[in-house]
């Protein structure tokens, strides 16, 4: 695929990681492909969050604010992988999954895994948007 068909899509709500790194957010077309986001602020350190509640909010919203910069909204995402470190945490990311997303919610995977970048980190979500038609 040449270049000239991925745009990296930015925001200004939502830190870029360091050149050479990875992209948060490429549109191909009328698809979005959105890196594996956790609840990490602007500064890059902080986790925010305390719950897997917490933390999904933060990274909806910031999956929320990507597909707007892209033109589109987050009803767009049609499909996530979400990775915690405690199972139990599923309710919370559900709970916060509803207050972002309406009609048909995307299609999921949720994942426990034995650890994220850091021990703080209880949730990472990746996902797939495909833009509506306007």
């Amino acid at each position: 695929m040449s270049q000239s068909h991925r745009v990296r899509i930015t925001s200004p709500n939502v830190a870029e990681a360091a050149p050479g790194l990875w992209s948060n957010c490429l549109k191909v077309e009328d698809t979005l492909y959105l890196s594996g986001f956790t609840s990490r602020a602007n500064d890059g350190e902080t986790i925010i969050g305390k719950d897997g509640y917490e933390q999904a909010k933060v990274i909806f919203q910031k999956m929320k604010d990507l597909c707007e910069a892209a033109g589109g909204t987050i009803d767009d995402v049609v499909t996530m992988t979400i990775f915690v470190t405690d199972i139990k945490e599923n309710q919370g990311v559900w709970k916060a999954r509803r207050e972002f997303f309406s009609g048909d919610f995307p299609a999921c995977a949720l994942i426990e895994v034995k650890g994220l970048a850091k021990p703080e980190i209880l949730v990472e979500i990746q996902g797939q948007a495909r833009l509506a038609k306007k």
